[in-house]
């Protein structure tokens, strides 16, 4: 068989018009609701928290604004269906989503610096909960990834032998990964003695699934956009 008998089919090659456009609706409404979702986490988080009564209060403020919005946001602003910048040139998401992974970058590092000065001041014992293990490994991923990003943007000024389209398929995968790795730790997080006695019964497990419902949207955005698509022999 020929390469030039071969081709790649759309997302939604096969559907009828009408399931097409039902399958294209469906998409944009599970987006906007993951910006919702990163926004209401966010918000009802930093209320919860009570910023500025205890050192403390201000790591779940720092943390849930870097990737519960800033991260899930930075994302999300390249999907099709239902980002508010969908207006934008290509160039222009892109030094979006560079502005927000750096304000996850000063978020979660100042968040951090909370934590270890709240830890300090009760003389607390550091990294003894799977949570505080899991924020480490998500924030040294963070440092990680977001150095594969200059390599994306910078690929003939570090001398990279890969082609761009290849360090973009690296760039989002890793980038899926710390993402569902960010999930995980936030998800953690809502077993901490903190949260626990704040939220309570119904609410706490609503609290539980909530952090899941963008990464699942994440998840299917990366994997459309960068998976092989799937091949028609003629």
């Amino acid at each position: 068989m020929r390469s030039a008998d071969v081709e790649y089919s759309p997302v939604g090659e096969g559907l009828g018009m009408r399931e097409f456009w039902l399958y294209v609706w469906l998409r944009r409404v599970a987006v906007i609701a993951a910006h919702v979702t990163g926004m209401g986490l966010t918000l009802i988080i930093s209320l919860l928290s009570r910023p500025g009564t205890s050192l403390f209060s201000w790591h779940p403020v720092c943390m849930s604004f870097a990737y519960c919005l800033c991260m899930t946001e930075g994302i999300l602003l390249f999907s099709a269906e239902g980002s508010p910048f969908c207006f934008k040139s290509r160039k222009g998401k892109v030094r979006l989503h560079w502005f927000c992974q750096a304000l996850v970058l000063i978020s979660a590092a100042t968040g951090l610096g909370f934590m270890v000065a709240s830890k300090s001041v009760s003389e607390l014992p550091h990294l003894v909960t799977w949570h505080s293990l899991l924020g480490i490994c998500t924030l040294a991923a963070t440092i990680l990834q977001a150095s594969c990003g200059l390599c994306v943007v910078c690929p003939k000024l570090l001398r990279l032998s890969s082609s761009v389209p290849r360090l973009k398929l690296y760039h989002a995968t890793c980038g899926l990964v710390v993402y569902l790795l960010a999930t995980v730790t936030v998800v953690s997080a809502m077993f901490s003695d903190w949260f626990q006695a704040t939220v309570k019964g119904v609410a706490w497990w609503a609290f539980l699934l909530l952090p899941l419902f963008p990464a699942l949207v994440v998840m299917n955005q990366i994997t459309n956009a960068y998976l092989p698509r799937k091949k028609i022999t003629s």
